[in-house]
């Protein structure tokens, strides 16, 4: 404290008070953040991406309307509905594309604390590092340490929700539909599989988002450890 004082002093001597302000603010300011403190961070800021943003695939539409993670028809798929369209069975098609995109907001309603356990124990082997890393570093981690596993716990939700949904059943019916049709290669596609796969990547790709709304806007750090931490990237 001495030695502060003393470099401030001698610094007066030589310096006009704007050169002596920019010395002060150069001085430590109360220590540095610990990785523990950082990795808190991420996983605070990870959670908001759960309950900002992953909550709003929840909602009817969620990913229907949303361009960012629409479950569009796997490629197998595309012909079945121009062939559908192309005898008049349009509504039947939208309605199969859209039952998917219903049951993928269904699931991820009911496997949201599935997401929310997966970032409590997630551990950040280089907290500091993944902060300085890009807007969606933390999210990149997240998946790449619990996807398998969340995909695991995911699919058995999502076959529930194609029966809650009425999915199957649409799916059943159009894919009859188009097995009927003379000539066509018959489908018997895996679609709980696919629909998993997607309702994950849309899920990520949402909590992405809000990881760099919190990168990029001070205004969205809200809270005291999301400022302190997300102030060492801005540096």
């Amino acid at each position: 404290m001495k030695f502060k004082v003393l470099v401030i002093s001698s610094c007066f001597f030589f310096l006009g008070c704007a050169e002596l302000q920019q010395v002060v603010n150069q001085l430590p300011q109360g220590g540095t953040i610990g990785n523990d403190q950082i990795a808190n961070g991420l996983r605070e800021a990870l959670n908001f991406g759960i309950d900002k943003q992953v909550q709003k695939l929840t909602q009817e539409d969620g990913f229907f309307k949303n361009e960012l993670v629409k479950i569009i028809l796997p490629e197998e798929l595309q012909k079945v509905d121009n062939s559908l369209r192309k005898i008049g069975l349009g509504n039947l098609a939208d309605e199969g594309l859209k039952v998917l995109n219903r049951a993928a907001e269904d699931a991820v309603k009911e496997a949201t604390p599935i997401f929310v356990a997966a970032v409590k124990e997630i551990t950040f082997n280089d907290a500091k590092q993944i902060l300085l890393g890009s807007n969606n570093a933390a999210t990149s981690y997240l998946k790449s340490s619990t996807e398998s596993k969340l995909y695991d716990s995911f699919k058995p939700v999502i076959g529930n929700s194609f029966s809650k949904v009425g999915a199957d059943q649409i799916w059943s019916n159009l894919i009859n539909r188009y097995n009927n049709i003379p000539f066509v290669s018959k489908v018997n596609p895996d679609l709980t599989e696919y629909v998993t796969q997607e309702a994950l990547n849309g899920v990520f790709t949402m909590i992405a988002v809000e990881e760099q709304e919190i990168r990029t806007k001070a205004s969205s750090r809200t809270t005291t450890l999301l400022q302190k931490v997300f102030a060492l990237q801005d540096e």
